[in-house]
């Protein structure tokens, strides 16, 4: 291929929409800030295992691992809904979309058992030690995270239904795809920091 012939299939590209740019940016701040939580956990993690109770102590990791399976599986349900709608199915968006968030739900309700335990059993929160203080802020953040896109994401649920959302106008969805592919590589990193690595 020519330099001109380059030059004309690059210019023939679609610029990113504002909304795309304004995601994108978005999420380059997300990295920043889930990186800075990670570090600190990673810092804290040998002063961590010194006070009781300890993450080799509390953390149970069948639960853990099903609703993280959750919330792994969610990552190619959205990618489903997206091509679904691309070939302007909404009712095949919608199956698979409503099934994402029954998963991001599922992955909530695991998180909140989980905490329970470590409540109720192990009676750790964030000022019982520095192991507790790092667990939740880090665990804690994501899990908003994923609260905000499951909000979000039945949102346009429900746009969807009303025929607000077609092939034709997918922006939206696109990007509340990129958030939740985003949270959901938040999550393997977490989870393999804190419940593998960290144990």
């Amino acid at each position: 291929m020519t330099q001109a012939a380059e030059l004309s299939v690059f210019s023939q590209r679609a610029p990113l929409s504002p909304v795309k740019v304004g995601m994108l940016t978005f999420l380059f701040s997300e990295v920043a800030f889930f990186g800075t939580l990670i570090m600190a956990y990673v810092y804290f993690l040998h002063q961590t295992t010194q006070e009781e109770p300890t993450p080799r102590q509390v953390f149970h990791l069948p639960t853990v691992l099903a609703a993280s399976a959750c919330l792994f599986s969610s990552s190619a349900t959205i990618h489903l809904a997206e091509r679904a709608l691309h070939r302007d199915s909404v009712r095949g968006f919608l199956a698979w979309w409503g099934l994402t968030i029954v998963l991001g739900v599922l992955f909530l309700v695991g998180t909140g058992l989980e905490w329970n335990d470590l409540l109720s059993t192990w009676g750790l929160t964030m000022s019982r030690n520095l192991f507790g203080t790092t667990y939740f802020t880090l665990v804690g953040f994501h899990a908003l995270h994923v609260t905000i896109g499951v909000l979000v994401m039945s949102i346009v649920f429900g746009l969807a239904q009303g025929r607000q959302i077609t092939a034709a106008n997918r922006t939206g969805v696109e990007v509340v795809a990129w958030y939740w592919h985003f949270v959901d590589g938040v999550w393997v990193v977490v989870f393999t920091l804190v419940y593998l690595v960290g144990r």
